[in-house]
């Protein structure tokens, strides 16, 4: 007997919870920092320490549920982190004090772990006890649709001239919004518990030589992903040519990252995870360089493209793959994994901000990503000559 949600239904409920714990409760930061620095004397210091903060939160949030092994707990606490993710969004606006900011970002962290990894796993155990493709580009694409929808309402509140509170009071209106139908179609794992009975699955772990070099990689995509993802919006309006133009390269990059994780899973059908990751890895580096070499908006866009279609790619096939390992308990490995991840995202924006305050502009910090990224590649390069792609 399925299981009386639909696969829409289930696909809608994890993209909102994205929207609310992603695009809200993490990216919406990224649009706001210049308006933030400019109207409440935020520094370039300050804007890195709390984005860092947040990835801390969300490395919390990642170690929480990777210690769970009750999926019912698992559920009340998704549904508690989307209310979480919309109370500290709006709490933002009630402040100016950086170390209440920093507490709020923290706990904003914590909740996007919901949709990223809490959100995924029950979607994933879900799809494979209903006899569906375990797959998870259309619950991925929710990242992208969640900077663009976010990066949309902050570029309208900008012509609209409305003020950095007023704009986290009305991302946090939107929150609620879609607030609803990831608490009400998330499939609930107690309601449903005699349905996951019915089909039985086998786990398949890699090797430990394959688990620490794939976690290293990954790392590396973590470092790769938050130097751009954190200062993109702030990187562009640095570039004296391309000043007004921070919103609508970050939305291009959403745009961007929406469709590419379905593509990544048609190509990773066909090449196989790791040589799909492997072209992911190489494509970021380029988007990630690119502004750095040219100040022109065409060359900044397709850098926003390049790098919108890659880094939610990469988070999907390594997830998926994870998944696929575990399927048991997925959730659980793609805690483990993205551990290694939120490290690298702790790390990377308050240096990154450091940098940018030394020497003026984002270019060493980028220069230091894609390096990073390159690590990574060669790590992903080394596991396909092993053969042990899944």
């Amino acid at each position: 007997m399925r299981d009386q949600l639909s696969k829409v239904n289930v696909y809608i409920a994890g993209i909102c919870s994205l929207i609310v714990t992603a695009g809200v409760a993490r990216f919406s930061y990224t649009s706001l920092l210049p308006l933030m620095q400019s109207t409440a004397g935020l520094t370039e210091v300050g804007g890195g320490w709390l984005a860092t903060i947040n990835y801390l939160g969300y490395l919390v949030g990642v170690l929480i549920v990777s210690k769970l092994n009750n999926i019912k707990h698992k559920y009340v606490l998704y549904r508690l982190y989307l209310v979480l993710a919309v109370l500290t969004t709006a709490a933002m606006a009630l402040t100016t004090d950086i170390y209440l900011w920093a507490i709020l970002r923290f706990v904003s962290g914590i909740c996007t772990s919901a949709g990223f990894i809490i959100a995924s796993g029950l979607i994933l155990k879900w799809l494979v006890h209903q006899g569906e493709r375990g797959e998870l580009g259309i619950h991925f694409s929710g990242i992208g649709l969640s900077i663009f929808i976010a990066a949309a309402l902050v570029e309208v509140l900008l012509k609209l001239s409305v003020s950095w509170q007023y704009q986290w009071i009305y991302l946090s209106l939107m929150a609620v919004v879609f607030a609803i139908p990831a608490w009400i179609w998330m499939p609930d794992p107690a309601r449903n518990m005699q349905n996951l009975l019915v089909t039985k699955v086998v786990d398949h772990p890699p090797s430990k030589t394959f688990t620490w070099l794939i976690m290293a990689a990954y790392f590396c995509a973590g470092y790769g992903y938050v130097v751009s993802a954190t200062f993109i919006v702030d990187i562009v309006e640095g570039l004296p040519a391309l000043k007004g133009h921070g919103q609508q390269v970050f939305i291009i990059l959403g745009l961007a990252a929406t469709p590419a994780v379905l593509l990544a899973d048609r190509v990773a059908r066909k090449w196989g995870y790791l040589r799909t990751l492997f072209l992911a890895y190489t494509l970021q580096i380029v988007g990630i360089i690119l502004p750095t070499l040219s100040d022109n908006l065409l060359v900044i866009a397709i850098s926003a493209i390049l790098f919108g279609a890659t880094f939610v790619a990469i988070v999907s096939l390594v997830l998926t793959m994870a998944g696929h390992f575990y399927p048991s308990n997925p959730a659980k490995f793609m805690g483990k994994m993205t551990l290694t991840y939120g490290v690298a995202q702790i790390i990377a924006p308050a240096s990154t901000g450091l940098l940018a305050a030394w020497l003026g502009n984002y270019n060493f910090g980028l220069y230091l990503s894609a390096g990073t990224m390159l690590i990574g590649s060669l790590l992903v390069t080394y596991l396909i000559k092993r053969d042990e792609n899944p």
